[in-house]
């Protein structure tokens, strides 16, 4: 019994960091809308500064001292930040949001390394509490037992002061309705300021404080972030109570979990965080948010067929794609079918957000599915290679069918959590169930068969089934189905008058992409000739949005440019520098900032403004153009 008392109370403490991260991204994206996925970044920093304090100040002042000001250091840094970037970008869509903070990720990630070296850094024990607290022949940390004090300590702070001053009743007043707190004349830029202030600060402190329990390193942002995501949706947006809650409970599960459950303990918090969202999408203790007045969304043009020109155009453009074995070496060619296949991945999102108007945070959940259903079918079975190329999507295919169910009842934020946290739980169950899957260590020999075996067959292959994917989803855009989901996506309630089953329309959808994101898993299989849960994870499902976001995802072709461009510059960046993240995501930031319309939308700017300029000069010497 006392055995399980100590892992209860060893739950408790993981929570008191979690909370404290949580409650800053529940109280920024409450107030200021922001996807802030650079959260655990702010983490990550505020533990590598107060390893520096701590390690240069001496005494238990100097450790307590150190971790203070490296969390107000921090937060400073989080000013700064929200002064030059944030602002800037507050009014753009939330996917937008999104990208600008993964890009100050993938910098941060950088500059840690650069400043602090990529070992891991063991911090000193905290003053104090060095020892251990004997119970009934157990052993707890007596710093497990300081953090069991904090966590409610910070909560009940909290507590007080958006419940007893002023500025906390505007912030409560914020996250319900923005724009009635602007009506009665707040200055919504520092009330901004100072809650992303806060939850940075909250974010660095719990990086801070766990110096003294594990080593601190460049991977705990994305580490922390996806069980702070978690937090949040099961706590509910907005509410300090809800996070701690959620807090103790995922908590209490990764410490249960691998005892009861050892097979499907990282599955359970996500199955948790599925449930709640379908049960109750606001969280346990969230509230329905008032109706938005100016809600930033994405504007998506109609689309239209090509032109005679544009086709034209088309034709020669994969036509000297086609010739690229007759110019390039194996490694070139390598490159370009990997190129080829994240084109495929992108579109299919790219048809999911821009005629769907669906945004997934956990695309690349069917992207692995169609990996491993290769890899099931070629290792296991030792089906052919064309068998397993047209049988292992319809895993994804399946997978779409069955978590877009449930996804397509949400909309929104909530949609793509609900999405990731499908994601997640598939990503956890390929990495435990090692039986099958191999964990870890992945389904290795997968390799393509004589007919495709050489890096120039397997590149026709990837561009002929991408030039495939693409023509096909061009055509079911411009099909029946194609502007019932448009029609759905710009007024469900005008669609519904005119007899459209929007929901499940939007679930076709789902389905189509998600199989064409199991299609590009199934080459990505047989390119690496391996298979890992790294196939399933969230860094992938960002680099699609980052793809579709980079590109254009209110343009037609963005996804495609964007596809290229963004894995053009990872593979030429890290054979060029090892700041190779330090690069792309100040190229990432600069696009959302300077080009929020994507690459292939600021192409069609200009084009349009080159247009309407020849035109007055053109009637002006009595020309006139036949439309």
């Amino acid at each position: 019994m006392a055995f399980y008392v100590v892992q209860f109370l060893t739950g408790l403490a993981s929570a008191a960091s979690l909370f404290l991260v949580a409650s800053g991204l529940s109280i920024i994206f409450g107030v200021t809308r922001i996807v802030n996925f650079a959260h655990g970044a702010f983490y990550m920093l505020g533990a590598y500064v107060a390893f520096t304090l701590t390690e240069r100040l001496s005494g238990a002042s100097g450790f307590w001292g150190g971790i203070i000001v490296a969390s107000l250091i921090v937060a400073v840094i989080g000013v700064v930040v929200e002064m030059t970037l944030l602002r800037r970008i507050y009014h753009v869509p939330e996917l937008f949001q999104l990208l600008a903070t993964f890009g100050l990720t993938l910098m941060v990630e950088d500059l840690v390394v650069l400043i602090w070296g990529p070992s891991d850094l063991l911090g000193r024990r905290a003053p104090g509490f060095k020892g251990a607290v004997d119970f009934f022949g157990q052993n707890i940390p007596s710093y497990d037992l300081f953090l069991i004090v904090i966590g409610p300590t910070v909560l009940v702070l909290l507590w007080l002061l958006f419940q007893r001053t002023r500025w906390g009743v505007l912030v409560r007043a914020a996250t319900q309705d923005r724009d009635m707190v602007a009506a009665l004349g707040v200055n919504q830029k520092w009330l901004f300021t100072s809650v992303f202030a806060l939850g940075v600060f909250l974010a660095a402190l719990g990086g801070a404080l766990q110096i003294p329990r594990e080593a601190v390193n460049h991977a705990m942002d994305l580490r922390i972030i996806v069980d702070v995501f978690v937090v949040v949706v099961i706590g509910g947006l907005g509410s300090i109570v809800g996070a701690f809650v959620a807090a103790v409970l995922v908590s209490e599960l990764n410490a249960f979990g691998i005892l009861i459950f050892p097979k499907i303990s990282i599955v359970l918090v996500f199955l948790v965080m599925a449930v709640v969202l379908i049960v109750r999408p606001w969280g346990l203790f969230g509230k329905q948010e008032g109706p938005a007045r100016r809600t930033p969304r994405l504007t998506i043009h109609p689309w239209r067929p090509l032109t005679a020109t544009e086709r034209i155009a088309a034709a020669v453009v994969l036509a000297l794609a086609a010739a690229l074995p007759l110019i390039g070496g194996n490694y070139a060619l390598n490159v370009a079918s990997e190129i080829a296949i994240f084109v495929i991945f992108a579109v299919s999102l790219h048809f999911l957000m821009s005629v769907g108007g669906l945004a997934s945070f956990g695309h690349a959940a069917y992207f692995g599915l169609g990996a491993y259903g290769v890899a099931f079918l070629a290792k296991l079975a030792g089906l052919p290679m064309i068998v397993c190329l047209l049988v292992g999507p319809l895993l994804g295919l399946l997978g779409a069918a069955v978590f877009g169910f449930f996804a397509v009842q949400l909309s929104g934020v909530y949609f793509a959590m609900l999405t990731l946290a499908f994601a997640q739980i598939v990503w956890s169950i390929a990495f435990q169930w090692v039986a099958l899957t191999g964990g870890d260590n992945g389904i290795l020999g997968v390799w393509p068969e004589s007919w495709a075996a050489s890096p120039a067959r397997f590149y026709w292959l990837s561009l002929g089934v991408a030039a495939l994917v693409v023509a096909a989803l061009r055509i079911a855009v411009f099909s029946s189905f194609g502007f019932a989901l448009r029609a759905t996506r710009d007024s469900p309630l005008r669609g519904e008058a005119i007899g459209i089953d929007g929901k499940r329309i939007q679930w076709t959808a789902f389905v189509i992409a998600g199989t064409i994101a199991g299609v590009a898993g199934a080459l990505f299989a047989y390119l690496k000739g391996s298979v890992f849960p790294d196939s399933l994870g969230i860094s992938l499902s960002v680099d699609a949005l980052v793809m579709v976001l980079l590109g254009g995802v209110e343009t037609v072709s963005g996804a495609i440019v964007g596809a290229i461009v963004y894995k053009v510059l990872s593979i030429w960046l890290v054979s060029q520098t090892d700041l190779s993240k330090l690069v792309l995501g100040g190229f990432i930031i600069l696009i959302v900032v300077i080009f929020p319309r994507g690459i292939v939308g600021v192409m069609e700017t200009i084009a349009r403004r080159r247009q309407a300029s020849t035109r007055p000069a053109l009637l002006s010497s009595g020309i006139e153009t036949a439309e």
